[in-house]
């Protein structure tokens, strides 16, 4: 199988993985609007026993089965200021 990747014009570390390369036809209106004009990177294939950095290859191939796109959110930033109270407060 394989997928084509792009990354959005809008939003820092999201990435958008549609089946097929310029295929957008499952991708709500909505979401699009909001990632912003799509960059191409690069088609990838999914090989069972490749690894990504940030997503599971199997949830990926079975997003993309059942919906026709995957979208890859950036992780969420950390709260310093949330763990330097816990740190004072357990010492």
């Amino acid at each position: 199988m394989l997928c084509a990747v792009y990354k959005s014009s809008k939003k820092q570390e999201t990435y958008l993985y549609v089946p097929g390369r310029d295929d957008f036809s499952k991708v709500p209106d909505a979401l699009l609007k909001t990632f912003g004009a799509p960059i191409f990177l690069m088609i990838m294939p999914l090989k069972k026993d490749r690894e990504l950095a940030r997503v599971d290859i199997n949830k990926l191939r079975t997003e993309l089965k059942t919906n026709g796109f995957y979208l890859q959110l950036p992780p969420p930033t950390e709260n310093l200021l949330k763990t330097h109270l816990q740190q004072q407060s357990s010492d």
